[in-house]
């Protein structure tokens, strides 16, 4: 075996299975000693909500912590990478965006705590969900940039274009010097789609949901190995 870059989304991933996190913790714990291999969060998490899920749970430190869907990244320290939230600063314009929001009632505010610079957070129920092609009709009307992101069929974050995940995965990725053959993304939702479709090797965890299924089957159906699995 040689070193690897290990990027995992949290809830419902990483997280949710107590035995199986420990078997993992203690398995990547040698591997990161003995060959180098890092570890990456990527999660939908504010720093602050990614603090109160460690204060609870038996997590591993982080080489990274990429989180709010991925226009943060954090090293150890709560170390801030200005350098990144510079290019997720560019062409954003967050208070015109918050206006046009304004218009559609169906989408409430998240609290205060998940709303970020590059970042605003809604929760939209299933059955509005329709509503989303008329907000993105209407930024795009304005000439604003940004991207929807709509997960677990409950949860909404408006970013950057070109800012999420997968992006700041393969910013880390080069800033580590892994290829992407020695980077494994692991997911469960919508969030996650653009781990997967910004990296080679994927793990589709055995409770993901309807969405990412559903664009792994749209993009790469025949394509995937499934294993038997056990929880999370």
């Amino acid at each position: 075996m040689s070193k690897f870059l290990l990027v995992t989304d949290l809830d419902s991933t990483l997280v949710g299975d107590n035995d199986a996190l420990q078997r993992l913790n203690s398995w990547f714990k040698q591997h990161r000693q003995t060959y180098g291999s890092k570890l990456v969060y990527a999660t939908g998490r504010s720093l602050k909500s990614y603090e109160r899920l460690i204060s609870h749970t038996a997590l591993p430190e982080p080489d990274v912590l990429i989180a709010s869907v991925g226009t943060e990244i954090y090293y150890p320290g709560n170390e801030l990478d200005e350098n990144w939230s510079s290019l997720s600063s560019q062409n954003w314009d967050r208070a015109s965006i918050a206006v046009v929001v304004e218009q559609l009632s169906q989408l409430v505010a998240q609290p205060g705590s998940e709303q970020r610079p590059f970042k605003l957070s809604f929760v939209l129920d299933e059955e509005d969900a329709s509503v989303l092609s008329e907000l993105e009709a209407q930024l795009i009307a304005q000439g604003l940039e940004a991207e929807l992101i709509y997960s677990h069929g409950h949860d909404l974050d408006i970013v950057p274009r070109k800012i999420n995940k997968g992006s700041a995965v393969t910013y880390i990725r080069q800033a580590f010097k892994f290829t992407a053959e020695q980077t494994v993304v692991c997911g469960d939702s919508g969030n996650d789609i653009a781990l997967f479709a910004a990296n080679q090797i994927g793990i589709i965890v055995g409770n993901a949901r309807r969405k990412l299924l559903q664009w792994h089957q749209d993009n790469f159906e025949g394509n995937a190995q499934q294993f038997p699995l056990s929880g999370h």
